[in-house]
């Protein structure tokens, strides 16, 4: 392992989105515009900000809404490697499958669909104290939100992973992202942030082919070898968008400490009588006279009709969708029009 900071990573970004559908059913889940900019950009400019500079990015679904997205990582200041699944890998499918890129030295994984400034040079330290094979960043779940328990022991070796926390409520949600202001139960449970840090010998315990999770088919086996899998446990903002409820209200909040209402993206027209509120609009959308948006999230080239209300739901053309299959994990929504109009939930 070197001594500075490791120069290489990969930006997993091949999955199907398929709670996202149907804003998912045209773009891959990282390509999704989030403040009028790609989410996987926020991912490469991260990685570039802790001098990760030669970057590999995953494909499979839509994969070229990621290219269109961050070309060749230039803007981003990341040096971009695509590497294609013409069939999902999963996590450690997608290692294997970039392994001529990642395998000389120390590398960064990362999720795709993620916004953080937690601190990966604190993270690297760990990793090399520690002599680990693979950190994993791990962060405090004190709202118990819905993401599987990461176990420890005292001295931060992870030992295993386990269900999703039991909650008070599910309709609560976090969406500050910081836990440094935040009051905290005692001992909340751990989950991981989809950032980890990993030396090449993990490849031995990875299947040379086909479909392969890291966190059940990989890390087990490791620890199970003695070998030292730790955590970093990390404070500082984090927002993942899994959902189209976590992507609009993560959206929201963020616009209320900008003292915004609503966020158009390009070659937006509202009627004067149109009104807007608390809402997300890509690119090409078309709000007209007397119509009523509120809590929505409007996708690209959508047109409302005069005189329609909505109220808390992602719309999209019809078009993109009739036909289509929803897959299992997509929330219900109907044919209104021209649109595909899906209700979300609190």
């Amino acid at each position: 392992m070197s001594d500075k900071i490791p120069l290489r990573a990969i930006i997993l970004a091949a999955g199907y989105g398929t709670r996202l559908y149907p804003l998912t059913v045209d773009r891959a889940k990282p390509a999704i515009p989030f403040l009028n900019r790609p989410l996987v950009g926020y991912v490469a400019e991260y990685l570039a900000r802790h001098g990760c500079r030669d970057v590999a990015v995953n494909l499979h679904h839509e994969g070229t809404s990621i290219r269109k997205a961050l070309g060749d990582g230039t803007r981003f200041g990341v040096n971009l490697h695509y590497t294609n699944e013409p069939e999902i890998l999963g996590t450690g499918g997608a290692l294997t499958n970039a392994r001529a890129f990642l395998e000389a030295d120390t590398f960064i994984v990362i999720n795709g669909k993620i916004i953080t400034d937690i601190d990966l040079g604190a993270a690297l330290e760990t990793h090399r104290r520690t002599g680990a094979l693979a950190t994993l960043i791990l962060r405090p779940n004190p709202q118990r939100e819905r993401f599987s328990i990461v176990n420890i022991a005292p001295d931060n070796s992870i030992i295993g992973f386990g269900e999703m926390p039991t909650r008070a409520s599910d309709n609560e949600v976090s969406l500050t992202g910081d836990l440094s202001h935040t009051a905290q139960p005692a001992n909340p449970p751990l989950m991981f942030t989809g950032i980890q840090i990993l030396e090449p010998a993990i490849f031995s315990y990875i299947p040379v082919q086909g479909f392969s999770h890291t966190v059940t088919d990989v890390y087990p086996q490791a620890i199970a070898r003695g070998e030292r899998v730790v955590a970093h446990i990390a404070e500082g903002a984090w927002y993942e968008m899994s959902t189209i409820e976590r992507y609009l209200d993560i959206s929201l909040t963020m616009l209320r400490a900008e003292n915004l209402s609503y966020l158009c993206g390009e070659n937006c027209l509202l009627a004067d009588t149109a009104k807007v509120k608390d809402s997300v609009l890509w690119n090409d959308t078309v709000i007209e006279e007397g119509a009523r948006i509120d809590e929505c999230v409007i996708g690209e080239g959508v047109r409302i009709p005069a005189h329609s209300r909505f109220h808390r739901s992602a719309i999209v053309r019809a078009e993109l969708v009739r036909g289509v299959e929803s897959p299992p994990k997509a929330l219900p929504g109907e044919f209104i029009g021209e649109n595909f109009v899906v209700p979300l939930p609190r």
